[in-house]
């Protein structure tokens, strides 16, 4: 998902994915644990989709408190 596509995500719908992204996030790990991933990548991937969602969310926070 592009930082755009992410932009347009209301508040709500960004703790939704940033939840099911932990939950991917912590499925891949236990599954590399066990067995080598194909993609080994993928853990890296989700990491920085989380974070890239997290800095939307506090961004959104910090302009919000500014307005006040």
């Amino acid at each position: 998902m592009k930082n755009s596509e992410i932009k347009d995500l209301t508040e709500k719908e960004i703790i939704v994915k940033i939840e099911e992204e932990k939950t991917l996030l912590i499925r891949l790990r236990i599954n590399h644990k066990v067995s080598s991933l194909d993609n080994p990548h993928k853990i890296t991937e989700s990491k920085r989709f989380i974070a890239r969602l997290k800095t939307e969310l506090r961004q959104r926070e910090n302009s919000e408190a500014r307005s006040k």
